[in-house]
């Protein structure tokens, strides 16, 4: 049925904003989302394939194992939302097992999104599948023009949830319920609460890959901003906390230094961090009841090595 792409993001200057009033606040952060320009996106495929971090593989041993019944709980839709779709590789499945009519894809890598998204509307002929390049965190109500009438299925794996707290994850969640529509369910994945030490070597990988993922976004910065990070000066490190139940990512200033960014000067204290990810475990009970507080009932639940893929429908 075809392919289209809106970039929706085109006049916005989030990045800068943010950036400068997370570097002004204390302590020091940058929302992960700016993770992700080209060479972000393919470091994180590159760290999917690292042995320490399991959770793509897990999650899609789990799909892989538990596709019929995943399927025959959700029925027949009519489409399709994947927010954060980033390589469109997981959705093939649903796409496969569920044969809706319309697919929305979307993410704020809105140029690496088309290139992901156009092939499947070519493996996919009675598929329509809309791209849209945006920030739908902040932006999410823009996607409403696009979304499919009928049936919809909000589809949101790679436990990108747990990069919100709590209070944000159960705002977002919210949010998802009312693009999902009256009818409409949510599946969704995220990692469970495991040993600390297998949580810390999967964001410490031997290859250190994870390192230059992090460090990428000062190279960003550097390009689209024009600051003069000295990359050399400053040191991946990530750690699980089990009192929040979280991994914590930071890059550590390894000298006192200045940088100047988008005109400005930040100062970097020795050993000061720059706060750029957290990422939240959860026990399933703990996920459902965020979930609920967001308007979901949960509807069905799967489990393996350490992983959860969740299913839930509107309950209000």
């Amino acid at each position: 049925m075809g392919f289209a792409y809106t970039d929706l993001s085109v006049d916005r200057d989030d990045l800068r904003d943010d950036v400068l009033t997370g570097l002004a606040s204390s302590p020091k952060s940058i929302p992960p989302k700016y993770f992700y320009d080209d060479a972000g996106c393919r470091l994180f495929e590159a760290i999917c394939a690292q042995p320490e971090y399991a959770v793509c593989r897990t999650e899609q041993s789990l799909m892989a194992a538990h596709l019929p019944e995943i399927a025959a709980a959700i029925g027949a839709v009519e489409g399709i939302v994947e927010p954060g779709a980033g390589d469109c590789v997981k959705v093939r499945r649903l796409l496969d097992a569920l044969q809706p009519t319309h697919l929305v894809v979307m993410d704020i890598a809105g140029a690496p999104l088309a290139a992901a998204a156009e092939p499947l509307a070519r493996d996919y002929p009675a598929l329509a599948v809309t791209a849209l390049g945006m920030d739908f965190i902040h932006d999410l109500d823009a996607a409403t023009p696009y979304l499919p009438a009928g049936r919809r299925l909000v589809y949101y794996p790679g436990s990108s949830i747990g990069n919100f707290a709590p209070d944000a994850a159960a705002a977002l969640l919210a949010r998802f319920r009312q693009l999902a529509g009256a009818h409409g369910q949510l599946l969704i994945g995220f990692d469970l609460k495991k040993d600390p030490q297998r949580l810390h070597a999967a964001y410490n990988d031997a290859a250190g890959v994870t390192a230059a993922f992090n460090l990428n976004l000062l190279a960003r910065l550097n390009r689209e901003l024009g600051a003069d990070f000295d990359p050399a000066r400053f040191r991946h490190y990530a750690f699980y906390n089990p009192v929040a139940g979280r991994i914590e990512m930071h890059l550590v200033s390894l000298a006192e230094q200045d940088v100047n960014i988008a005109g400005q000067r930040v100062h970097f204290a020795l050993g000061e961090t720059l706060h750029t990810e957290h990422s939240y475990k959860f026990r399933g009970d703990e996920f459902s009841a965020i979930a609920h507080t967001a308007g979901w009932s949960l509807a069905g639940e799967w489990l393996h090595d350490g992983f959860a893929v969740q299913l839930y429908r509107g309950s209000r």
